[in-house]
């Protein structure tokens, strides 16, 4: 890194993430001046930030995001969101920590079957209805589905992206991935609820009236348009469909998502820009961003160098390597988008897997898996799920801050990290 050019990208992300974290700039301007520069310094150019793969803007994820954005807005106007609150407070019986125990759940299993963006985006609506409904603070449930969608997401092929490029790169099926990810992310989700349970007591105020009137509602008529509800839901398990059948047909997610969107607002009577409008355009544009300054540090060799040191560390010693990227990666990870992250350490793994006989277990890539999926709870841009949410939850006027959002990631972040490295051990070491 003697090139000043890697300096000078250091630099502008350095402040960048400084101007995020303390919240004095709106983090969405923060991250365009941050690309801006980076281009203007030459640390990365409009080839490598509009068209690299490798470094440049994930128009995959871009893509992904507003397909499922534009579903999930005309699914809010069939009045489906409501429905699914009412029920769901309803089989709690109203009680607040049951209510969060029942999303946390669903949200870490619909994350390992579809993916964990388009998770949240289905269930953030219904959670900040309950919350209306049941005067509770908002936050506490949505950084707890957050996580839970990263710690299930982590347990298959699908469920988070990092998992997709491992995959690639490590010839992995998705039932590999569910026999060894699977049961750790099981066991993790319950450490989720405890933790939670722990974090936000103060949270689960029990209000007997606002109990009492949502359990004498009747759900169903909650339902506006039955019509645009069935052909909403059609579509979406044509989607969920394509994303599982993506081993099949090769159809990315983005492509499965855009023709969903584009599907459902042709045979629906919902004028196009109202379907827009429901899109967060701001949290794509911080996306662009934030992908164009981890593209400068790429280009400029700053995250291969720093993946290249982890690697020296490592060494040949498959036990001590595997804990040691295990716990870089979670926090690098926290840090760095974890997306970006893994398809730079792709390829340095795939060469100290083959440096130590090609690792029948494959477990160096398991603790890759791991420490990216579960390091992206770290902070509120650890992972896309987490930039999503926040930007949600802004726009519905109840902001969750970086620091709120970090107190907490930091701590169910290094307590499911620190599991998962003793599960390596025991089943990949001292138990093989």
């Amino acid at each position: 890194m003697n090139d000043w050019h890697s300096w000078a990208a250091i630099v502008v992300f350095v402040g960048a993430y400084a101007l995020i974290i303390s919240e004095k700039i709106h983090r969405v301007a923060v991250a365009l001046g941050g690309a801006g520069l980076m281009l203007a310094i030459g640390a990365t150019d409009d080839i490598s930030a509009f068209y690299s793969e490798e470094s440049g803007i994930d128009w995959n994820v871009i893509f992904l995001l507003m397909g499922m954005m534009m579903i999930v807005g005309v699914l809010k106007k069939t009045g489906m969101f409501e429905y699914l609150a009412i029920w769901a407070v309803k089989r709690a019986r109203a009680k607040p920590f049951r209510v969060m125990a029942m999303l946390v759940v669903i949200t870490a299993v619909a994350s390992a079957l579809l993916d964990n963006v388009t998770t949240v985006l289905l269930v953030v609506p219904v959670t900040l209805l309950v919350c209306e409904r049941l005067a509770l603070p908002s936050s506490p449930f949505l950084i707890a589905e957050v996580m839970a969608s990263n710690i299930g997401g982590t347990a298959t092929l699908v469920g988070d992206p990092p998992n997709i490029i491992i995959a690639s790169r490590a010839g992995l099926t998705f039932n590999d991935f569910v026999v060894h990810l699977a049961p750790i992310a099981a066991v993790l989700v319950v450490v989720l609820l405890v933790l939670c349970r722990v974090m936000f007591r103060k949270s689960f105020v029990y209000d007997e009236d606002r109990a009492a009137e949502i359990m004498a509602l009747e759900e169903r008529e909650a339902i506006k348009d039955s019509r645009l509800l069935v052909q909403g839901l059609i579509v979406l398990a044509l989607v969920v469909a394509g994303f599982v059948l993506h081993p099949v047909f090769h159809y990315a997610p983005s492509v499965v998502a855009l023709l969903g969107a584009g599907l459902l607002v042709a045979a629906s009577a919902v004028e196009t820009h109202e379907v827009l409008a429901e899109v967060e355009w701001p949290t794509l544009a911080f996306f662009a961003g934030l992908f164009v300054m981890i593209g400068g540090l790429i280009d400029t060799g700053v995250v291969g160098q720093v993946s290249h040191q982890l690697a020296g560390l490592i060494g040949g010693n498959e036990l001590a390597g595997s804990l040691t990227l295990l716990g870089g990666s979670a926090v690098l990870s926290g840090v760095v988008d974890n997306i970006p992250y893994v398809a730079t350490m792709a390829p340095i793994t795939a060469d100290l897997v083959h440096d130590m006989g090609g690792a029948g277990d494959h477990v160096m890539w398991w603790a890759l898996a791991l420490g990216a999926d579960l390091g992206g709870n770290a902070t509120a841009i650890g992972a896309s799920a987490n930039v999503v949410v926040l930007g949600i939850a802004e726009r519905n006027r109840r902001p969750i801050s970086f620091w709120e959002f970090t107190k907490y990631g930091l701590i169910v972040t290094a307590t499911t990290v620190a599991i998962s490295l003793v599960y390596v051990w025991l089943r990949y070491f001292a138990l093989s």
